[in-house]
């Protein structure tokens, strides 16, 4: 079976693995060289993607240098809602492989990232699957940013399973889906997920839950062995971005316990807060007193205020408004989902 993929892969589409569509979503020029980076890895692959998609989500300027420096991928511009949720459902619905693969603007994936991903699909009952997104930092990582928290700036963080494992969801940055998974539910949720610099998130998470209450028996699978490295700016090391981000991260979570329910949202929530943070404190203070490590009481300090942020930022989102839950695809025109959905 798959579970055990220990050693390097070169494979071809001939070797039986589904054909696979690849998703770039892009909002900003801004990021213009890392998204050439992340067109430069999928080119790469030892698994030739069928399609690459560009989706820039309402940005004439980057959508037309696209058209006249990207012959070899597919510019599209968003025709759902503004933001990330809405530019994922546009590429999806251009997609024309059995599996649909979304790699971040600004990350770039190792040679065999498809191949790992797409292995995994030869079990029926695997809905999604998942891989490690390294951080590369612009600048150093900072002495108080613990691993731990890595989650904050989008990447695997300390905790997550070293193998391959059944998890709730996966990493946005590094995520697959089967079409035919992302047509029956709907696709991504447009009231959740980024929109430009606002960090809001969660919308792969509520998604995989979907699918997975959708279809008893399946499962979303993480693949570590599937990389992709994100890049981290500077300013995304910074305390205020930390506390900005984790606030957010709590309203988000809000959100989605209130459309798929508490438990199921916050299942592996709770194991981290009892298990992986506990821990994570302990060895910061401990590396502080014994001499080991100077920055292992901020690491420590900081670690409680983001919890305490993400909690501040969850019970804020438990008082606002419910989001409205996502619209299902009408079998009589499943080509106009993508662009109609809420």
């Amino acid at each position: 079976m798959f579970w055990a993929c220990g050693r390097a892969i070169k494979m071809s589409p001939a070797a039986g693995l589904p054909a696979v569509s690849v998703v770039i979503c892009s909002y900003t020029e801004e990021r213009w060289d890392t998204l050439i980076g992340a067109l430069d890895s999928v080119r790469a692959q030892t698994v030739t993607a069928q399609q690459t998609i560009v989706v820039v989500d309402y940005n004439m300027d980057l959508y037309k240098r696209l058209i006249f420096t990207v012959p070899d991928a597919v510019i599209v511009e968003n025709t759902g809602a503004k933001g990330l949720s809405g530019a994922r459902n546009t590429g999806a619905a251009l997609a024309n492989g059995e599996i649909v693969a979304f790699l971040d603007d600004d990350a770039a994936a190792a040679p065999d990232w498809l191949a790992r991903l797409a292995a995994l699909y030869d079990d029926p009952d695997v809905l999604a699957v998942g891989g490690r997104v390294e951080p590369v930092w612009e600048a150093r990582r900072p002495g108080y940013f613990a691993e731990e928290l890595d989650w904050l700036v989008g990447c695997t963080y300390r905790g997550m399973p070293k193998v391959a494992a059944e998890v709730r969801n996966v990493i946005g940055a590094n995520m697959s889906f089967r079409a035919d998974v992302l047509n029956r539910v709907g696709g991504f949720n447009t009231s959740l997920g980024r929109q430009a610099t606002v960090p809001l998130g969660c919308e792969e998470t509520e998604l995989c839950i979907r699918a997975v209450i959708g279809a008893p028996g399946s499962r979303v699978v993480y693949e570590p062995a599937a990389v992709v490295y994100h890049h981290v700016r500077a300013e995304r090391g910074t305390l205020r971005y930390m506390l900005s981000r984790s606030w957010s991260e709590g309203i988000s979570k809000a959100q989605v316990s209130r459309m798929v329910g508490h438990k199921r949202a916050l299942g592996p929530e709770r194991r981290y807060v009892r298990q992986v943070l506990p821990r994570a404190v302990f060895a910061g203070t401990r590396d502080w007193i014994r001499g080991h490590d100077s920055a292992g009481l901020g690491r420590a300090g900081t670690i409680i205020a983001v919890l305490a942020a993400t909690a501040g930022g969850y019970l804020r989102g438990r008082g606002q408004t419910p989001a409205p839950a996502p619209l299902k695809p009408s079998p009589a025109a499943p080509e106009d989902l993508w662009r109609e959905v809420q």
